[in-house]
């Protein structure tokens, strides 16, 4: 962690430079002491320390400075760090201007020049002055900052990015806070165009996409080798199960991810029926150890690049990526998981990411803290996402279409919400509509029985009716059933007979499509297991096959 600033500004060179030797001989161990030669120097300094998230402890400034004098200075300053000591320097006593420096910027103390022996005149004040900030200030955030406003689609986008990928990083509301405003402000377009990223070395990025977000993270967005072993499409269960055996049995392997490793399953807030965990685990948690796990393998994850179109051109399988570029492979696994369907309401999409989410949207879950909320769907997701947000909110009222919540729920988490006393179920009912001003404020909903409908006060509806298989990228080359799931093993023979354009002397393995070499695993295919244990399965036992497959290309 950085160390606090001591800021000194003079625009006497060799005061300054005194003033610099003193200060780093007494206070270097616990402080980092910066100068600066004119106050517009010095405010320059200060925006960029604020941009980096350093914090400055003490101004000790000159006072009678051209251009700019030390109060005027202050008043600037202490606009961007309103907690840091305030300390004049002048070469003579100016009673007057010390009282109009306490009335204008809350001076703490002013000082004689010189100040020998410093022992008896400079360091006992600063130390006092430094004990008594110190023991009021909160400790720097030093890591990525994320300003912009609450109820932003494009801030939450920014946040849910960095938060299912397991980034740290610092909210700043610049609706709320002056400070994060002035911050802006030295930004080129950043006070009009939300977010605005900010990284510790100083550099800043305004709305960014997440692409550029994820290259300068760290994240790996571009391949590395001319040609793979095997490719897999989606960073879930399933997937990354593939590449966690792929890469450890010695095929150079390769996964594309459209946004973070885990997929669907990523989002669970606690996941408490897979084996190994008697305590439960967040499907976050899961994914990135799993990640973690591919990647010292030796596999490639690909973050914020999603496959758009898969290629046969014989005796490789080829992936293009939304922008354009393309991977070149033996073997190809389909695992893209699902995506969630879209609630058909009224005043829904106006107000997604300003309050209505689809998902559990961990990130906002802060902000309901004490409020009331709505979970949509009665599947397990539904349920987690309501016990999770029972933990925050002052009720939770869940929705759900049919007539029981055990229908498509495990009977552990159905035992669970009957036990919570802040969540409530409404069954046969559905969202008609749903309003606010800018954030939600209120859901219309409908007994499915009678047709009466009512409004129900929300800050938020969290929204988890369903899935489909994200399986556009086969096109017309991988056959999928009428759902979109793709087809795999004895689904793609008819009557006994392999399908068109099979080229192999053998029938397809069990998780192959029509096409040889490409395979499918997880939700996304025809007559899975939709739950994580089994696409974890499905995953690492395609491997086995991928190598079979490779041994007659």
């Amino acid at each position: 962690m950085q160390k606090p600033v001591l800021l000194t500004v003079d625009d006497d060179r060799e005061v300054l430079k005194a003033i610099e030797r003193d200060l780093r001989h007494h206070f270097r161990s616990d402080y980092r002491v910066v100068k600066a030669s004119s106050g517009a120097q010095a405010l320059e300094t200060v925006q960029q320390l604020l941009q980096r998230g350093a914090q400055i402890a003490l101004f000790l400034v000159d006072e009678r400075m051209p251009h700019m004098s030390g109060t005027q200075f202050l008043l600037e300053a202490i606009k961007l760090y309103p907690d840091a000591r305030r300390v004049l320097l002048t070469a003579y006593a100016d009673t007057e201007t010390a009282i109009t420096a306490i009335n204008q910027v809350g001076l703490d103390h002013y000082l004689l020049k010189p100040w020998e022996p410093p022992t008896v005149k400079l360091y006992p004040v600063l130390e006092d002055l430094l004990s008594d900030w110190f023991a009021r200030a909160r400790p720097a955030f030093d890591g990525i900052r994320v300003a912009g406003t609450t109820l932003s689609p494009a801030s939450y986008a920014v946040k849910d990015f960095l938060a299912s990928n397991q980034v740290p990083y610092q909210w700043l509301d610049a609706n709320d806070d002056a400070t994060v405003r002035e911050l802006l402000t030295g930004v080129d377009g950043g006070a009009a165009h939300l977010p605005v990223v900010f990284f510790p070395d100083g550099a800043a990025l305004v709305q960014p996409t997440i692409r550029e977000l994820a290259e300068r993270i760290g994240l790996q967005t571009r391949a590395q080798k001319p040609f793979y072993d095997l490719i897999v499409v989606g960073g879930g269960p399933a997937g990354l199960a593939a590449a966690v055996y792929g890469a450890s049995e010695g095929l150079r392997t390769i996964l594309v991810e459209r946004f973070a490793a885990g997929g669907q399953a990523g989002t669970s807030s606690k996941i408490e029926n897979y084996l190994g965990f008697p305590g439960g685990v967040s499907g976050a948690d899961l994914a990135l150890r799993a990640a973690g796990q591919a990647r010292r393998f030796g596999a490639e994850i690909l973050t914020a690049q999603e496959g758009v179109e898969i290629r046969r051109e014989d005796p490789y399988r080829k992936v293009i990526l939304a922008d354009g570029t393309e991977l070149s492979g033996y073997a190809l696994l389909i695992a893209p998981g699902m995506e969630v369907r879209r609630l058909q309401a009224e005043g829904i999409e106006p107000l997604l990411g300003a309050g209505v989410y689809y998902g559990s949207s961990l990130t906002e879950a802060a902000m309901y803290r004490g409020r009331d909320v709505i979970v949509v769907g009665g599947a397990n997701s539904a349920g987690q996402g309501a016990m999770f947000f029972s933990r925050q909110a002052r009720k939770v009222t869940v929705l759900v279409r049919g007539p029981d919540l055990s229908t498509a729920m495990s009977s552990y988490l159905v035992d669970r919400i009957r036990e919570t006393p802040n969540v409530e179920v409404l069954v046969n009912t559905s969202v008609a509509s749903a309003r606010g001003d800018g954030r939600l404020e209120a859901v219309t909903v409908c007994d499915g029985a009678s047709g009466e409908r009512r409004e129900l006060p929300a800050a938020a509806m969290f929204i988890f009716i369903g899935t489909a298989p994200r399986t556009a990228i086969c096109g017309d080359l991988v056959m999928r059933d009428a759902q979109g799931f793709v087809l795999t093993g004895r689904d793609v023979m008819t009557d006994g007979h392999r399908p068109g354009g099979w080229t192999a002397s053998r029938d397809p393995y069990l998780f192959e499509t029509n096409v040889p070499g490409i395979f499918c695993a997880g939700d996304a295919r025809h007559g899975s297991g939709k739950r994580v244990a089994a696409a974890v399965g499905e995953g690492s036992a395609t491997v086995s096959m991928i190598h079979q497959y490779l041994q007659t290309v």
